[in-house]
């Protein structure tokens, strides 16, 4: 896999967000002189400075290098960025992360996994499956997968894996041959502005993946069926895969299992089934899905899940009910004022399997609050089915009503944000 022809220096604005930290260690790997720059400090930028490359906290003009040849940034970062201002003055070429990451699959046997829920986790199965078989897989993931220490990995091979999204029709850049859709519901509600107009787009994606390709889904979701007719790539069924042997809790997880197996299969078809059973019962999981921290200096048990869409906290929570006996304590962080508005219903009923919710002001990230909905809103609605919550204006008032939880107890932070912040907080270090 190549980068740009003669290309010997990139700038990432953003470069902390997961897609881009993967697409700049794939560049730093190709030999590509690699510098970026984020808003704070997080894990990510942590692991790119230990492979040596450097990134810049805080976004300045002056951390753009006159000599870049190519500017990638984020899909958060703004047009009035001052690193992109800088850019267009020093008539630097710029490019979109996913308009990049298009460029770099683009002739490749690319497995794209898209889908609402358990992208990632089945992103991270489906590369370790691979490697385990000797496939040699580039792989690019949305978060660090704890098997890999990391969120990229280096392939030497043409198999190229990736998680895709469809927020902003991003997944219509890719060109997979294999097209993994792992489930279907209404989300990124800002873009698209109803279940149909979000079936449209990966309608689209279907009906690209080529004849010789292949389409690994659930072709009995009602929300899927109809977006299969008029696929000219084979359809196989990922939920004919049988049960699987994993560490990871909840029929979600199993459902991911069987997406990953299944694509394992049409993508390295010489692999046996005894790689896929012991690479799937070895996964470890990744950071920020169903990950326990530690415990409380009182003796809770603390766990953190990025679940932000209400499917995804229910069955999260469910499957966290199974495994404890005390207390159930959550920290939810709404990730955007139109998910949170649109999908309120949802939200409201989603937690039954909590005793308690404190609830983080939303995080806003590209929205303008409007005023139409709020934290205290949300927390109103929880109550109203018998669950008890409430809605505190920031982390610090969460972390410590929080460290009232006691031995027997599990605390569970959830949201897409830097939630996992107040989890890392209440956890006694070792």
């Amino acid at each position: 896999m190549a980068t740009e022809p003669g290309m010997k220096k990139a700038h990432f604005i953003g470069i902390g967000g997961i897609g881009m930290s993967a697409l700049a260690q794939y560049f730093h790997d190709q030999g590509v002189d690699v510098t970026g720059s984020d808003r704070d400090v997080s894990p990510v930028t942590e692991l790119l400075e230990k492979k040596g490359i450097r990134v810049a906290i805080g976004q300045k003009a002056e951390n753009v290098p006159v000599d870049a040849q190519m500017i990638i940034y984020s899909d958060a970062v703004a047009e009035d960025n001052p690193e992109r201002a800088r850019a267009r003055e020093l008539g630097i070429p710029k490019l979109s992360y996913f308009a990049m990451l298009g460029q770099v699959s683009r002739g490749k046997r690319t497995v794209a996994v898209a889908g609402t829920h358990g992208k990632t986790t089945t992103t991270g199965m489906l590369a370790k499956i691979l490697i385990d078989a000797g496939a040699s897989p580039w792989v690019n993931v949305g978060s660090i997968v704890k098997d890999f220490g990391s969120n990229y990995v280096h392939g030497d091979s043409d198999l190229f894996v990736v998680e895709a999204c469809e927020y902003r029709d991003h997944l219509l850049e890719l060109s997979p041959q294999i097209l993994v859709l792992t489930n279907v519901e209404w989300d990124h509600t800002d873009w698209f502005p109803s279940l149909q107009a979000l079936q449209a787009t990966f309608r689209r994606a279907i009906e690209r993946v080529p004849a010789d390709g292949a389409i690994i889904t659930n072709s009995r979701d009602a929300n899927i069926v109809p977006l299969l007719v008029d696929a000219a790539a084979r359809v196989i069924d990922y939920t004919e895969e049988p049960a699987y042997k994993l560490r990871l809790p909840g029929e979600f997880n199993q459902m991911n299992a069987r997406a990953a197996a299944a694509a394992a299969r049409a993508a390295f078809p010489s692999i046996q089934n005894t790689t896929i059973y012991r690479s799937i019962l070895d996964f470890q999981g990744t950071w920020r899905r169903f990950e326990y921290k530690g415990k409380t200096v009182k003796g809770a048990d603390v766990y953190d899940d990025y679940a932000h869409h209400p499917t995804a906290i229910r069955a999260t929570l469910k499957a966290l009910r199974a495994q404890v006996k005390g207390r159930v304590t959550v920290a939810f962080h709404p990730h955007l004022y139109s998910r949170t508005r649109d999908l309120l219903d949802e939200f409201a009923v989603a937690f039954s399997d909590a005793d308690q919710v404190f609830i983080a002001p939303i995080y806003a990230a590209r929205e303008v609050d409007d005023g139409t909905i709020s934290s205290e809103i949300l927390a109103e609605r929880i109550r109203a089915t018998g669950t008890e919550a409430t809605a505190l204006d920031s982390f610090a008032a969460i972390e410590h009503a929080l460290r009232e939880a006691g031995s027997g107890d599990t605390i569970m932070t959830m949201g897409a944000g830097d939630i996992y912040k107040v989890a890392d907080a209440l956890v006694v270090k070792k």
